[in-house]
């Protein structure tokens, strides 16, 4: 399993905020602010629940991949650093 595309993901998010470029979803969503980016969050993760429950695995991983991204928009929008959330998960399992 190779986790370098979560790193090239975030990179570019942070790229996109420092960098804005015409036509970016990363840049509409960012610019709207946080409270469209909350909604957005909330619009993604029913959207995977409902994929979860009724859809077939491709449209599960698709929809998660969705709400990972936008998880991560917030992140970047907040200025909280990804490898906070992976060294708390290491944490809890040492």
């Amino acid at each position: 399993m190779n986790f370098e595309i979560i790193e090239k993901l975030i990179n570019i998010i942070k790229d996109r905020k420092t960098n804005p470029k015409e036509g970016s979803y990363t840049n509409t969503l960012l610019s709207a602010g946080e409270n469209k980016i909350i909604k957005k969050l909330g619009e993604e993760f029913a959207e995977f629940l409902k994929a979860y429950l009724t859809e077939p695995e491709d449209r599960v991983v698709s929809e998660f991949a969705d709400l990972f991204y936008h998880f991560l928009v917030a992140f970047e929008y907040k200025d909280i650093d990804f490898a906070n959330v992976l060294k708390e998960l290491e944490s809890r399992h040492k």
